[in-house]
């Protein structure tokens, strides 16, 4: 087998100006050469590899301004492709993915316009993943969290080590659990893991998340998650690409009929983005303290 073509270009790039006009028009996907974020490798076999890389100094993976409009545009890039059949996602590092860095967060709590480009960026991350004709594998290891945690449990076959950390840390920071969970939680775990899980905050092992079903397949280590992983990848690479992608898109019915709960649920995401519990979240996550938010209900 032939060394994977590494096509992203994950280069040293200068400051990624949010409100440039260098992003392309809905109808035109970014090419491989556009990514500068992400890593992306072409194995011979028709799997795109997709990783989700560290900042020089950092040992995770976080989802700064430029990340996540990758991540939520790469799946169309891969669409486009004829020839890659499978994309398998993974995060380099100790872990899958940190979150969101507290500097987006703080932005977009201070900025509307940033606010509501990454609304728009968090909506067409799931209906991206949802909607790709192509089918997508995660492999996850270590903490798994934000925009990364997204891609992992809605990918259509998620695989994680025993020992992996999923949080949606949404109602932890101070607003509501948005961005996926009200698409897919209930339906792979049940209403009643899903509120417990995401109205506390509280984190689950890969063991955990596999036996309540929120994730296809539980490995022992990281050597295992890789070679199951892309055993999973290739496998799908090599089958009916009509049989296995018509039988992904009717399975996706299923998400597509929660869309309206989705939509609610991010959009009251972000109009807490806008409200004083998020600026207390970002407070104690930055002094690694339990926050302390104000009591008074709104409603």
């Amino acid at each position: 087998m032939q060394a994977p073509e590494r096509v992203g270009a994950c280069r040293a790039a200068g400051p990624y100006n949010r409100r440039s006009n260098d992003r392309p028009g809905p109808a035109m996907p970014l090419a491989y050469d556009d990514y500068r974020s992400l890593r992306l490798e072409k194995h011979d076999d028709g799997v795109l590899e997709i990783v989700m890389t560290c900042r020089p100094g950092q040992k995770l993976p976080t989802a700064d301004d430029r990340t996540h409009f990758e991540m939520t545009e790469v799946w169309r890039t891969l669409d486009a492709d004829p020839a890659m059949r499978v994309a398998l996602i993974r995060g380099e590092g100790r872990g899958f993915s940190a979150g969101g860095d507290a500097s987006l967060v703080e932005a977009m709590a201070d900025d509307f316009h940033v606010r509501a480009r990454v609304w728009r960026e968090a909506k067409d991350l799931v209906y991206n993943m949802i909607n790709c004709g192509k089918p997508i594998v995660s492999a996850m290891h270590g903490p798994a969290a934000g925009a990364g945690l997204v891609c992992g449990v809605l990918a259509d076959v998620s695989i994680a080590t025993r020992d992996a950390k999923l949080v949606d840390a949404h109602t932890r920071l101070g607003v509501a659990a948005g961005d996926h969970a009200a698409v897919i939680w209930p339906l792979l775990c049940g209403m009643a893991k899903a509120k417990y899980y995401l109205m506390l905050c509280e984190p689950l092992t890969g063991e955990e998340a596999e036996r309540i079903g929120l994730v296809s397949l539980v490995v022992d280590d990281e050597a295992a998650l890789r070679a199951k992983s892309f055993e999973v990848a290739r496998k799908l690479a090599t089958g009916s690409q009509t049989a296995i992608r018509w039988t992904k898109y009717a399975l996706n019915n299923w998400l597509r009929s929660a869309g309206p709960a989705f939509d609610a649920s991010l959009a009251l995401e972000f109009m807490g983005f806008a409200g004083p519990d998020v600026k207390e979240g970002v407070a104690a996550l930055r002094e690694k303290r339990a926050p302390r938010f104000d009591e008074r209900d709104p409603f």
